[in-house]
C-alpha cells in the first residue's frame, strides 16, 4: 500500500505541474503530429501523371482506361505534348505519357510505333507505372496481331474499318476482366517514413529520462530521499513506488502517442496496437533504467541539464533515429548495437514488414536485458544519504 501512495505522489509531482504536463503529454503529441505530417504523409498521396492522347482510334483511350484502374495514380489529361513536358518540369506531375496520333492504325498495320515517356527523375512509383503500362502495350500489340492474323486467314477482303471494329470488340471483351487478380498487401517492406516517425517519437519519449533525473536530484538536494529511507517504510516499498510511478507515467505517454497517431492522425504503421505498445514499453523501461543510473552518477544539479546533449541526442543519432543505419560507417553500425534506439526501430520495422512477435524476440530480449542491468546498476549506485550540490 505504501508503494501505491509513493507512486501516486510521483505521478502528481510529474504530471500535476505545468512543466511536466507540457514535457510528457503535450510535446510528444506535437512531435508525433509533425513527424507523421513530414514523413508519413507519402503513403496516402497519389502520384499525378499527365498525359495527352492524340490517337483517334480505340487503342489510346483503352490504354488510359486500363491504367486508370490503379488507385495509386491520378491521371491528368492535357492538350498537347508541350503541356505534358511543362507539367513534368514544373513538378506538377511525376511523369508524362504521350500517345502518338494514329496509334491504333499503326498497331493494326503491324508498323513500329512507341508511346513516349517523359520523366524528370526516376522514382519507385514511376517505375511501377511504367512496368504496368508496358504490360498494357504488350497486350495491345498481341490483340492487334490476332486481328491481323484473323483478317489474313479470312477468304474475303477485310477493309480497315472492319479491322478496327473487330479490334474494338476484342478490347471490349478483354476489358471485362473475366480473370483478374487480387491486390494483396504482402508487407514485404516497412511503411515509408516509419523509421523517421519512430525515431522522433522515441527521442522525445526519452524526456522521461531528464525529468526523472531532475526529480531525484531535487529530492537529494532537499534531503527528501534520505528522510524517506529513514521513515518507517521498507526500502523495497520506496523503490517499488518510484518504479510504479515512473511506469505509470510511461504507460500514459505511450498510450497517448499511439492513440494520437492511430485514431486521430490515422497513420497506419502496419503494426498491431498490442505489439506496438509492447515495443515502446520495453524502450520506456530502458529509459527508466538509464535515468536511475545517471541519477546515481550525477552529483551536481547543473550537470542534469547536459543530459540532452551528452546522452539523448548522441544515442539517437547512433541508433538511427534521424537516418538509416546503412549509410553510417561500419564501426558506427557496430556501436549502434549498444543503444536501445537501434533495437526499438528494428523491432518496429520488422513487424511492419510482415514479421511476427517471434521475429522480434531478440530485440525485445535485448531491450529488457538493458532495462534490468541499468535498473540494477542504478539501485546500487543511487546513494540517498549523499545530498546533491548546487551549481
Amino acid at each position: 500500500m505504501n508503494s501505491l501512495h509513493i507512486a501516486w505522489l510521483m505521478i502528481r509531482r510529474t504530471l500535476g505541474r505545468k512543466r511536466g504536463f507540457i514535457a510528457f503529454l503535450l510535446l510528444p503529441c506535437l512531435v508525433v503530429t509533425g513527424a507523421v505530417a513530414l514523413f508519413g504523409s507519402d503513403q496516402a498521396s497519389r502520384a499525378v501523371v499527365t498525359y495527352v492522347n492524340m490517337d483517334q482510334g480505340i487503342a489510346g483511350s483503352w490504354m488510359m482506361k486500363e491504367l486508370a484502374r490503379s488507385k495509386e495514380y491520378s491521371f491528368k489529361p492535357v492538350k498537347n505534348e508541350a503541356e505534358v513536358k511543362s507539367d513534368v518540369v514544373r513538378q506538377k506531375g511525376s511523369m508524362g505519357i504521350v500517345i502518338p496520333a494514329n496509334y491504333t492504325q499503326f498497331l493494326l498495320q503491324g508498323e513500329q510505333t512507341e508511346v513516349k515517356w517523359i520523366e524528370l527523375r526516376v522514382s519507385e512509383s514511376s517505375t511501377i507505372l511504367r512496368a504496368a503500362a508496358q504490360g498494357v502495350l504488350n497486350g495491345l500489340e498481341q490483340s492487334a496481331s490476332a486481328v491481323r492474323a484473323f483478317s489474313s486467314a479470312s477468304s474475303s477482303n477485310v477493309d480497315v474499318t472492319n479491322q478496327e471494329e473487330r479490334f474494338a470488340q476484342l478490347l471490349q471483351e478483354i476489358g471485362r476482366h473475366h480473370v483478374s487478380g487480387e491486390a494483396l498487401n504482402l508487407q514485404l517492406y516497412p511503411k515509408p517514413g516509419l523509421n523517421n516517425v519512430t525515431g522522433f517519437t522515441i527521442m522525445f519519449m526519452m524526456g522521461l529520462l531528464t525529468s526523472a533525473v531532475a526529480v531525484i536530484m531535487e529530492d537529494r538536494k532537499q534531503r527528501t530521499m534520505a528522510r524517506m529511507y529513514t521513515a518507517p517504510v521498507r526500502s523495497y516499498e520506496i523503490v517499488l513506488g518510484n518504479f510504479l510511478g515512473s511506469l505509470a507515467i510511461g504507460v500514459i505517454q505511450v498510450t497517448l502517442v499511439l492513440g494520437l497517431s492511430r485514431w486521430v492522425l490515422h497513420y497506419d504503421a502496419g503494426i498491431p496496437f498490442g505489439v506496438h505498445f509492447l515495443i515502446l514499453s520495453a524502450f520506456m523501461l530502458v529509459s527508466m533504467g538509464l535515468a536511475s543510473t545517471v541519477s546515481g552518477l550525477i552529483r551536481e544539479t547543473k550537470n542534469a541539464s547536459m543530459l540532452n546533449s551528452l546522452i539523448i541526442v548522441p544515442t539517437c543519432m547512433i541508433g538511427g533515429c534521424f537516418w538509416p543505419l546503412s549509410i553510417m560507417p561500419e564501426y558506427m553500425q557496430k556501436l549502434a548495437n549498444f543503444v536501445p534506439q537501434k533495437w526499438t526501430i528494428q523491432a518496429v520495422e520488422t513487424i511492419s514488414a510482415g514479421g511476427t512477435l517471434a521475429d522480434i524476440t531478440l530485440p525485445l530480449l535485448i531491450l529488457f536485458a538493458m532495462a534490468v542491468i541499468l535498473l540494477a546498476v542504478g539501485s546500487v549506485i543511487l546513494r540517498p544519504d549523499q545530498p546533491g550540490m548546487d551549481a
